[in-house]
């Protein structure tokens, strides 16, 4: 893509990489160029793909929402191990996390973005070398009656529209553009001597759905893959997407609605590659792309339409929601076989990548397995199973989310989900996904279980639990999630106590 050099070779190896994480937030796996979607508008990340990394096409996040999300890849451990299965419990003191190691193991930690992932109220000193906070200008969002009436079908739709920006700029100022604009600053004046993480959890495409142009009429609508229309009665599926389908009342949109929606969306991650393309330029203009490893991976995915629904949901395991793009391009001393490979990959072997990468070892048991073999071209048989998990036990108050307004106020945004999320009904119910690579299977505590035959029905639209034909398939599945539970259940400390 970006071939560097220096006065001592193109290939000089160093001791440590430079690392940058690119971190967008609720990016589904399908809105790539490379992917094969004709509606997607995203060329830095497809030359990306084609000419220096390797683009996973079934990477898989490990729960659907944010902060438990991040603290499984800043793990790599999966949410069950330490119970992050809330937005309001993030990684304590004693829990492992991936930028502390790597600060600790002499880079330059540069977070620039949201968080998400460790306690606001103990700061950042501990994970990062440099907060950042940009002191650059914000332009005005959406106006103050963006979302409409409450009754009306708009209110919950997240739809926000085309935004508005000086003329005189190329894209509107927000945090986002912000905070890699200071990436840009940082990489011009980093210090060479000393490897550095730069760490970027961007906002977009998170709704509300709303980009400026050119980015919001760059999507040509006419393109847009077909949505996965809403079920007739929802028989089968679990009962909270009913309930978020009843409360987000966006029931009686017309198609071309939805395709304004969708395109929006579509928009917003033209936005953030075009961001991407900008931080790729720096490193190359630095004369690092080829001593960088370059991490670009969502968090989690986004309905956008599909089901009749918008937003995300803590505890189903559609694919729109568990696929995200992951992007991996190393260092140019670690071989690589640019391409979309096929892959059963999860967003747990992402710190693992990074410790091969660098040679770091963990002071933990992780669960994460290196994608080098991947990368390098050796092999795509790298997992048979992929696992995500959400949901809380009947009076397990803690995981209700009750701190959050959206829990009892009908009238904030999230409270279609949230609110359910504080019922005692069994909409929140405690759920595992086990994915190969023709099957989903979804153990349900409170609920009827799932099963989708992927080849057949990939927008999971029939329930075949039922099915005698699949009994065997079903077992099947069952024993893998019980040798999941077993090998994943705990991890014992590696220093020991006196007795």
């Amino acid at each position: 893509m970006h071939s560097t050099s220096s006065e001592e070779g193109p290939r000089r190896v160093r001791r440590l990489p430079n690392i940058v994480i690119f971190n967008p937030d609720q990016w589904r796996g399908d809105v790539l160029g490379h992917m094969g979607n004709p509606a997607a508008v995203t060329p830095n990340l497809d030359q990306f793909a084609r000419e220096d990394a390797v683009s996973f096409r079934y990477a898989f996040c490990q729960n659907p929402v944010c902060t438990p999300s991040r603290c499984s890849f800043m793990t790599g451990w999966y949410p069950h191990v330490r119970g992050h299965r809330t937005m309001h419990y993030m990684l304590r003191h004693d829990e492992p996390m991936l930028l502390r190691t790597l600060k600790q193991s002499g880079y330059f930690v540069w977070w620039g973005g949201k968080n998400d992932v460790v306690p606001a109220q103990n700061g950042f000193d501990e994970y990062c070398s440099l907060k950042y906070y940009s002191n650059r200008p914000v332009d005005p969002g959406l106006p103050v009656d963006w979302c409409g009436e409450p009754d009306s079908e708009s209110y919950f739709s997240f739809y926000g529209g085309r935004l508005e920006k000086p003329d005189s700029e190329p894209m509107r100022r927000d945090g986002d553009l912000n905070n890699v604009l200071g990436a840009v600053d940082f990489i011009k004046n980093a210090d060479k001597s000393t490897p550095f993480c730069i760490y970027l959890p961007l906002f977009n495409p998170h709704p509300p759905y709303a980009v400026e142009d050119p980015f919001f009429s760059m999507i040509d609508r006419s393109k847009l893959p077909p949505r996965i229309p809403t079920p007739d009665n929802w028989i089968g599926k679990p009962s909270m997407l009913k309930g978020i389908h009843i409360r987000q009342n966006i029931r009686g949109w017309t198609e071309d609605q939805w395709n304004e929606l969708r395109a929006t969306y579509y928009g917003m991650c033209a936005r953030s590659d075009r961001l991407f393309g900008m931080l790729i330029e720096a490193l190359c203009d630095a004369g690092i792309y080829d001593e960088t490893a370059v991490f670009f991976f969502s968090d989690h995915g986004d309905f956008t339409g599909d089901y009749g629904l918008v937003e995300k949901n803590q505890n189903t395991f559609e694919e729109c929601l568990v696929r995200v793009p992951f992007l991996i391009k190393p260092p140019a001393w670690i071989p690589v076989r640019p391409r979309v490979s096929d892959a059963l990959v999860e967003l747990v072997d992402f710190p693992a990548t990074v410790e091969a990468i660098t040679g770091i070892r963990p002071r933990h048991t992780h669960f994460g397995k290196s994608l080098l073999p991947v990368i390098s071209g050796e092999t795509d048989d790298h997992r048979d199973a992929v696992f995500c998990e959400g949901g809380r036990l009947h009076g397990e108050t803690q995981a209700m989310e009750l701190e959050s307004l959206s829990s009892r106020d009908p009238f904030v945004f999230y409270w279609p989900r949230v609110g359910l999320q504080a019922g005692r009904g069994p909409e929140h119910t405690k759920a595992v996904m086990c994915r190969t690579r023709d099957f989903k299977y979804v153990r349900r505590l409170y609920e009827k279980d799932e099963l989708y035959d992927l080849r057949q029905d990939p927008w999971e639209l029939h329930n075949r639990i039922d099915d005698t034909d699949l009994t065997g398939v079903i077992a099947a599945h069952k024993e893998r999630l019980l040798t999941f539970y077993q090998e994943t259940c705990d991890v014992v400390p590696f220093d020991s106590d006196l007795r």
